[in-house]
């Protein structure tokens, strides 16, 4: 192995933590009315759920981001469009269910909701994934 490969390795894991953070800040800024963290110290199962898919589901697309891109900067780029893509995805989610509020549920550590939110993360992942060429 050269040392060029654990570079790389070690620049695609540096993006794949800097996509995920601003991704979890933008979901945080656009989707919640509460701050996901104070939430999850508080015991909040359902948002621990929830922002477990964001976090594999951005990571989901990133990995083939990776895989499909030749450089560094095609990897953010479908990275990035990645996150928009999984923030309407969820933006989409809320407003289908309309019989109640998602980000209310969750708030209120509805389990329920959590675990169908982390499946919609991640289930739209691989979509969005498998869709990038």
């Amino acid at each position: 192995m050269e040392l060029m490969e654990f570079v790389s390795t070690l620049l695609y894991f540096v993006i794949a933590i800097i996509v995920v953070v601003i991704g979890l800040v933008i979901f945080e800024f656009i989707t919640t009315k509460y701050k996901d963290w104070d939430e999850i110290a508080n015991g909040n199962q359902a948002v621990a759920l929830s922002i477990a898919g964001k976090i594999i589901g951005i990571c989901i697309v990133l990995s083939f981001a990776i895989y499909h891109s030749v450089t560094v900067w095609e990897t953010l780029v479908w990275g990035a469009y990645g996150v928009v893509l999984q923030l309407v995805a969820y933006l989409l989610y809320e407003a289908f269910t309309r019989k109640f509020s998602v980000e209310e549920q969750i708030k209120n550590n509805n389990v329920a909701v959590g675990i169908v939110s982390l499946g919609v993360s991640i289930g739209l992942a691989f979509v969005i994934g498998a869709s990038i060429t």
